[in-house]
């Protein structure tokens, strides 16, 4: 509703034009009055609930936006040109949660061809991905209903848009539980530690997640998980849950800093090389050192990752020791703390090592997860994490492509370790 009646000298009615305060007043009231008669979760997210509708206006607003670029004006401003609007007309258009009637505007020329919803498009796919997609991006509900309310003048409450988010719960357990492949070359563990609600305190939780790298080179992140504890029996667990989905074999394990994780890997997959991750391994280094020093420290760290075998990197080390130890002996410390674990990977030809040591899957995906929430407080349960974790990996994973060497790479792996990759 824009007008209402009052009357003129004559005393006939006539439309008189509502203040923006008064709309915005009317619309409030529109949304309390549909909200108040919900009674269950149907009322609600249902073909005909509350969220329903308010896609519809959502829709309907951005087809006002479309027409506006169209016609280069305002409804209120001076028409540009012979074109002007004519009026709506109303299409039902189906969606994933049901359908949804939309005001399409029309204009007297004929000329206005919608982008969102084409002329004979009876079907509108992806649009609460869309959503989801924002969520996955790191803004919060509060963001994305800002985000509407300033793009597209429609009201949709952070609760209701927090409720159309909790859904995606339950594809987390779904997807948790899915299938895997027999056979991984290499599966990354890392933790991400995320602030979690405990009464009313809060506390870090270790956020686990399991990075595979498939035959094909494509990385697909295996399972996230969360641990009171970290030790021997957690990991056991974690690696039981995996064989129980298909994984019957991994080549190696890259993960450092673990507590227990090396007498779990010995046990569930006694063929598996559990090697440190020279990625970590270079971080943890790094940060004793200052940015000033540290592109220099990092060109130094170089020939001990690419050495040709042991004995060569021992004396990279010492180099390595002798120019910097004094200045940064935690750095050097680092290293020689984790040698048994890092030398392993000297032992095999370079296609292995570039896979090994890269730092492109591990790095992009930590980024993202930590893009997503950086701009977020407390998290109010382990769910919450798991929600928005699993959107962000689901958001990149088309983004992911296999490495450029990777065929070389799984040549040698196939002579490497004869007999355990698939003919």
């Amino acid at each position: 509703m824009d007008k209402e009646p009052t009357e003129d000298s004559s005393g006939t009615e006539k439309p008189k034009k509502l203040s923006n305060a008064r709309k915005a007043a009317l619309k409030q009231d529109w949304v309390d009055e549909l909200v108040a008669g919900c009674k269950t979760e149907a009322d609600l997210f249902g073909p005909e609930g509350v969220f329903t509708k308010l896609k519809g206006a959502v829709m309907s607003r951005l087809l006002e936006a479309e027409m506006t670029h169209h016609l280069g004006h305002e409804r209120s401003a001076p028409r540009k040109g012979s074109n002007a609007r004519n009026g709506h007309s109303r299409k039902t258009v189906h969606t994933e949660t049901g359908s949804v009637v939309v005001e399409v505007p029309r204009d007297r020329e004929g000329t206005f061809e919608p982008q969102l919803i084409g002329k004979h498009q009876r079907r509108l796919e992806g649009f609460d991905e869309k959503v989801l997609a924002l969520y996955a991006r790191g803004m919060t509900t509060r963001d994305i209903s800002a985000h509407l309310r300033e793009l597209y003048g429609t009201d949709v409450s952070h609760e209701l848009i927090s409720k159309a988010t909790e859904h995606v719960i339950d594809e987390f357990r779904i997807w948790q539980k899915r299938p895997l492949q027999a056979l991984y070359p290499v599966v990354y563990v890392d933790a991400m530690f995320v602030g979690v609600r405990d009464g009313s305190q809060v506390k870090k939780r270790a956020f686990y997640i399991a990075l595979g790298i498939g035959l094909d080179g494509h990385r697909d992140v295996l399972g996230i998980w969360v641990a009171e504890t970290e030790g021997a029996k957690f990991w056991l667990e974690i690696f039981t849950e995996l064989k129980n989905r298909g994984v019957n074999d991994i080549l190696f394990i890259c993960a450092d800093g673990l507590t227990g994780l090396d007498r779990a890997v010995e046990a569930a997959f006694p063929q598996t090389v559990h090697q440190t991750c020279i990625v970590h391994l270079i971080r943890s280094a790094m940060r004793f050192v200052s940015w000033a020093d540290r592109k220099a420290l990092a060109a130094a760290l170089k020939p001990l990752y690419t050495a040709e075998n042991e004995a060569a990197a021992g004396e990279a080390l010492a180099k390595l020791e002798a120019a910097w130890g004094a200045k940064y002996p935690a750095a050097i410390r680092t290293w020689k703390q984790r040698w048994a674990l890092f030398v392993p990977f000297l032992a095999y030809p370079v296609p292995i090592r570039r896979v090994l040591y890269t730092t492109n899957c591990v790095e992009s995906l930590n980024s993202q997860l930590r893009k997503v929430i950086r701009n977020r407080g407390p998290f109010p349960n382990d769910d919450a994490v798991f929600k928005l974790f699993f959107l962000a990996v689901q958001n990149m994973k088309g983004r992911w492509n296999a490495p450029h060497h990777w065929n070389s790479a799984i040549a040698h792996f196939d002579i490497v370790f004869e007999g355990r990759l698939p003919a």
